[in-house]
């Protein structure tokens, strides 16, 4: 039998951080909806979408490469019906 964790709440988090080029954004759905995880820059602009679909509740984690991107702070935001999570993240290149 495989043991089945739910999260009990909303959370986001980054690693490496600071990084160079890519960094690992895991984060958490307590439940069934439509969430998405996008890149915001300093001043507000959307940079990436890494993320927006129906998450069943879990664990999750996708990477976001800043190649193209300079070196700075960036935000990195999950964004649901229910919550708003922000994590700042350090590009150094």
């Amino acid at each position: 039998n495989k043991s089945i964790f739910i999260p009990k709440k909303y959370h986001i988090a980054s690693h490496p951080n600071p990084f160079n080029p890519i960094t690992k954004v895991s984060f958490a759905i307590p439940e069934m909806e439509l969430a998405s995880v996008r890149v915001f820059d300093i001043q507000g602009r959307e940079m990436a979408t890494l993320a927006d679909q129906n998450f069943q509740p879990g664990y999750y984690s996708v990477n976001w490469d800043a190649s193209p991107y300079t070196s700075g702070v960036y935000f990195i935001t999950l964004m649901s019906s229910d919550a708003k999570l922000t994590q700042k993240v350090l590009l150094l290149k």
